[in-house]
């Protein structure tokens, strides 16, 4: 039976690789995949999906204005597909991850959905607070703050490494912007 699965986490906790993996698994058995990511986020390349390990998979694109649904149903027309995988789900909104859910329920195809949680701000993306509502099945990708412990927040830095408390809710950055962190350390950062 297929379901709508949400994987999150914070920063640099390796969900991009758990999602290449994926789709490899799929690929190695004969079978094929899906993959979409956000059309504004080229960090591996406009219509790639790309790991801070190196691995790299070619991937449609999706904007906030795309049905989801439609274009899954479009890839299934064209032939036979295992899986659905989305890269960076946080961006979408509530309305396309309906579709997904959609997609699911009415094609019968398994969605795995990979992204992070919370913003830099501390609260849910769009997209992350209706797959939370939604997803048959959730797994938290851990990483750990430099402390050790779990990491759950990120903050977004400047230039000099201070953390930034207001700002656009979606900024595409990776190492250079971002720091996962334990709770903790994420307040004492922001100053709360």
């Amino acid at each position: 039976m297929a379901k709508l699965y949400f994987n999150y986490s914070t920063m640099n906790a390796g969900k991009s690789t758990l999602l290449l993996q994926a789709s490899y698994n799929y690929i190695e058995r004969g079978m094929q995949t899906y993959l979409l990511t956000a059309n504004f986020d080229d960090r591996a390349g406009q219509g790639h999906i790309g790991s801070r390990i190196g691995l790299t998979a070619e991937a449609d694109l999706y904007s906030e204005r795309d049905n989801l649904f439609g274009m899954i149903k479009a890839r299934l027309d064209q032939g036979p597909c295992a899986c659905v995988l989305v890269d960076e789900a946080q961006w979408m909104s509530k309305e396309q991850v309906w579709q997904l859910a959609r997609a699911v329920d009415d094609l019968g195809v398994p969605v795995m959905c990979y992204g992070l949680r919370v913003d830099f701000r501390g609260e849910l993306f769009p997209g992350s607070s209706a797959l939370l509502a939604l997803a048959d099945e959730m797994r938290e990708v851990r990483t750990i703050c430099h402390c050790g412990k779990k990491a759950t927040m990120v903050i977004r830095v400047d230039e000099d490494g201070n953390a930034l408390t207001e700002g656009a809710q979606v900024e595409v950055g990776g190492n250079d912007r971002y720091v996962s962190l334990c709770r903790r350390h994420w307040r004492e950062a922001v100053g709360r």
